[in-house]
């Protein structure tokens, strides 16, 4: 069994509690349990996930995860009992891929580490061939099977494709998909991905778009 995630969590009962999670589906962890021992063990070690914590002693996670990113696109997925929207955006900006909050679900934080190990990886459970965008003519290919999407649906995949597996807000996506960056609500943004989906679903059965609660969506192939 691999050495595969990293647990920066100062919480030794919830980072046992995810070790055991991992080891059940065949997945190795080290835990860490101060930031400012973060480093010096990457310096040494190569895990394919890192689980950050954001309040840690020693050296919080933002600015952990904004010195990882100088050397290493490893995801990083940061855990927090802090919800306000800003943290959670400062979060994806400083390079996370995925956010979850406390109180959490261990057998869904472990869900959220498979998909990043898959994406990252570049192995996909169902065909190795990704999809393909043309701009030119808003649609996409996937094998043989193509389909036509709106200018605003193909914007919003195109971002969320681009975005290479890391959560974007509503607020981005709106961005991206209106060029005269007019107000939209939430349910509008919800329904052209909800219509997105739809469509995609007729290349392949599985889910290309995945929710993220409290957040937005990201692409994960």
């Amino acid at each position: 069994m691999s050495e595969s995630v990293l647990i920066v969590e100062d919480e030794a009962s919830l980072a046992e509690l995810l070790a055991a999670y991992l080891q059940k589906e065949q997945l190795s962890s080290h835990t860490i349990g101060r930031g400012d021992e973060v480093l010096s063990w990457l310096k040494s070690h190569q895990p394919q996930v890192i689980i950050m914590d954001l309040m840690l002693p020693g050296q919080d996670g933002l600015s952990l995860t904004q010195q990882i990113r100088t050397f290493s696109e490893v995801p990083i997925i940061i855990t927090t009992a802090k919800v306000a929207e800003i943290d959670r955006l400062l979060g994806l900006e400083t390079g996370a891929d995925d956010y979850v909050c406390k109180p959490y679900s261990p057998r869904e934080l472990v869900a959220r580490v498979k998909v990043q190990l898959r994406r990252h990886s570049g192995i996909n459970q169902h065909n190795n061939e990704d999809i393909k965008l043309n701009p030119d003519q808003l649609s996409v290919r996937y094998g043989e099977k193509k389909i036509q999407l709106t200018t605003v649906e193909f914007n919003m995949l195109q971002a969320l494709y681009q975005a290479k597996a890391r959560v974007l807000s509503r607020d981005q996506l709106m961005n991206r998909a209106y060029s005269d960056y007019r107000i939209i609500s939430d349910r509008t943004i919800d329904s052209h991905i909800k219509k997105i989906r739809k469509k995609l679903k007729k290349l392949d059965d599985r889910e290309f778009i995945q929710s993220v609660y409290g957040l937005g969506y990201q692409y994960i192939g």
